[in-house]
């Protein structure tokens, strides 16, 4: 029979507490999230506010080589000339306040917003309208109609000739070949919009009307004898449907335009090269000093008290995060100073381990800082993870296969456009230099900088 017996136990576990949570998790973000965050936490804490800048700045502006751009305020005295209507500029409001017209960014639209918007300006009858706007709705991303207008006019009571009818307005709207109901279709409504007496296109709308499976399939001397024309001409035409989008709604484009924002700024100064962080990139909190005084020490506003102390470890753990990226930035330029002096040539193989080593902080760590963050370097702005490349024996020692790349780049700029050189010949030549690597890497790092084959790097030399 068990009998209930208490026992002692020694151990060690580890636990994360909230604040080491919240380091961790600001530690990893990007520029542009940890604004959003911050911001979430300015409207959510009364004791965090946003403090001034100061006016003068921190540093010298002789040693600063590369600067975050600012805004300059200009103060415009009460006697500035009123424009007439002749100087309003393009896009400006000619009324009393002069403001600039707002104006929607068309990349954060969709295709059916850009199609209604197109419609709603057009001057059409209230049915043909409402008809059109019925089959914009209809109409997919890539800018085809994949309803049949049979069920798209069918809850509105319309006809096969009034939806022909508004298909016909729909597929004059931009990007041209929208509303089309095939790829055939469509090439031939962006082929309609050209000039008659254009070369190859009445033998071009041809190849778009019926022979497109064939274009694919068939040499072009054959093809050409199915159509009665010569190689010549079939080229030509077949330039003008090559030239055309075979998905119209996909050039408007799906994503707000995502801007890089550095989170260091790397300057060559007379001491060497030096990193200092981008101030201006996130704003400078504080406590807000009148509410956190007006508190008294009694059990009252405990919730107050409760955001003073929140604040308090935001603010920390805003201070660990800039002199954790601080450190890691230093330590990848130090290491791959040769890069920013020569180019990527002089990249050297470098691993997370190392880093987390010369800094003295665990290899995920070092994960999380260099996960979408940015150098401002006279190379251009550059990912912490560009700094990082695997290593490939060489008789000099290990080489950086970013450094590979840069010589087959080198290499192949260099060669004789009527004899290219061959992946053999690249790896001949790199051995050569001392970097032992074999034909079939050369040909995966070929491919990866997007460089043809040496027989097409042939054909498309210059005769």
């Amino acid at each position: 029979m068990n009998r209930p017996a208490l026992q002692l136990r020694l151990g060690q576990q580890l636990r994360m507490t909230p604040q080491l949570q919240q380091a961790i998790r600001l530690l990893q973000l990007s520029i542009p999230d940890l604004r959003d965050e911050l911001t979430q936490l300015l409207e959510s804490n009364v004791m965090l506010e946003v403090l001034e800048e100061p006016d003068e700045p921190a540093e010298p502006a002789a040693e600063a080589v590369i600067e975050p751009e600012v805004d300059v305020e200009v103060d415009v005295g009460d006697d500035w000339p009123e424009p007439t209507a002749t100087d309003v500029e393009p896009g400006r409001s000619s009324g009393s306040e002069d403001r600039l017209l707002d104006i929607e960014d068309p990349a954060g639209s969709s295709l059916v917003d850009h199609l209604t918007w197109q419609l709603e300006l057009a001057g059409l009858e209230a049915r043909q309208l409402a008809l059109a706007l019925a089959i914009a709705e209809s109409v997919n991303e890539d800018g085809y109609l994949e309803e049949t207008l049979a069920s798209i006019g069918a809850p509105l009571g319309a006809d096969e000739a009034e939806m022909e009818d508004a298909l016909a307005v729909v597929q004059q709207l931009d990007p041209t070949g929208v509303g089309a109901r095939s790829v055939a279709e469509c090439i031939t409504l962006q082929l309609a919009q050209l000039k008659a007496g254009t070369p190859g296109l009445a033998l071009a709308l041809r190849v778009a009307g019926g022979c497109l499976e064939s274009v694919a399939t068939l040499p072009v001397p054959q093809l050409a004898r199915q159509l009665g024309c010569t190689a010549q001409q079939l080229d030509t035409a077949l330039l003008l449907v090559r030239a055309c989008h075979p998905r119209p709604g996909a050039a408007l484009g799906r994503n707000r335009t995502e801007y890089v924002v550095p989170d260091v700024f790397v300057r060559r100064t007379a001491r060497g090269w030096t990193v200092d962080l981008n101030g201006a990139s996130l704003p400078r909190l504080g406590i807000n000093q009148a509410y956190a005084g007006a508190l008294g020490r009694g059990e009252e506003h405990s919730q107050l008290k409760a955001q003073v102390q929140e604040a308090r470890w935001l603010l920390k753990s805003l201070e660990i995060r800039n002199e954790t990226l601080l450190k890691v930035a230093r330590a990848i330029v130090r290491r791959q100073s040769g890069f920013l002096d020569q180019g990527d040539e002089a990249m050297v193989p470098l691993v997370l381990r190392e880093i987390a080593e010369e800094v003295d902080l665990h290899e995920s760590t070092v994960s999380r800082v260099t996960a979408s963050k940015y150098m401002h370097t006279p190379r251009g702005v550059l990912e912490f993870r560009h700094f990082f490349s695997s290593s490939v024996a060489g008789e000099a020692g290990s080489v950086s296969s970013t450094a590979i790349r840069a010589k087959i780049r080198k290499l192949i700029g260099g060669e004789d456009p009527g004899q290219p050189l061959s992946d053999a010949r690249l790896a001949e030549l790199l051995s050569g230099d001392g970097v032992q690597v074999a034909r079939r890497t050369v040909a995966k790092y070929r491919e990866e900088l997007g460089i043809p084959t040496s027989a097409e790097r042939r054909r498309a030399a210059p005769r």
